[in-house]
């Protein structure tokens, strides 16, 4: 915890911490531990692609999607990209990101009763105000979803790149006429 006082005296600064270390055991510091969109985009950038695109998917849907829909998208199943988010939080954790006890952006919903031993996950939700800050974060990364291309819109793969000059010498992808004998070095088929 950090407390920044400007402009007092050194008298005021002497007495202040003694009063501090006066009540410690008073004193209760609490963390913040809800997501804010600097904790979002760190989060969502150390992700791996698929589970990003697993919160992408749960923020799109204005924070709950069916498990159905997911396992469309993730035909391996959906304990990769679960897996990764939890290590991540994880991960966030001990590297002082943000602190224990915050809250999984994403959370599972179960299937079935608490009396069923095993229960498939039936849907994945985001809280509103999580949603909020994660929808701020995509936009902010640039991982918001791009539009599908046109067949007219799609760059050719074999197009000069259009940041190049147009008389520049670019090695093109394919040759004009492919060669006649092989290119070995001394010239001998082996």
């Amino acid at each position: 915890m950090r407390i920044t006082i400007e402009g007092a005296s050194e008298e005021f600064e002497r007495k202040l911490l003694d009063l501090l270390a006066e009540h410690r055991d008073e004193l209760a510091v609490s963390v913040e531990t809800v997501w804010d969109v600097d904790r979002a985009m760190l989060f969502l950038n150390t992700l791996n692609v698929s589970a990003r695109l697993f919160v992408r998917l749960v923020v799109e849907s204005d924070g709950h999607l069916e498990a159905a829909v997911l396992r469309e998208v993730f035909p391996r199943g959906l304990r990769g990209p679960a897996v990764a988010l939890a290590n991540a939080l994880k991960r966030g954790v001990k590297h002082g990101w943000w602190p224990e006890g915050t809250e999984a952006p994403v959370t599972v919903v179960y299937g079935g009763g608490p009396q069923d031993g095993w229960r498939q996950a039936s849907a994945y939700e985001m809280s509103g105000e999580v949603l909020a800050v994660f929808r701020a974060a995509l936009a902010h990364c640039g991982l918001a979803p791009r539009p599908a291309w046109g067949e007219e819109d799609a760059p050719s793969a074999f197009a000069v790149h259009p940041s190049w000059a147009a008389d520049a010498d670019v090695p093109r992808a394919l040759a004009d006429e492919p060669p006649t004998t092989p290119n070995f070095p001394d010239g001998a088929a082996r």
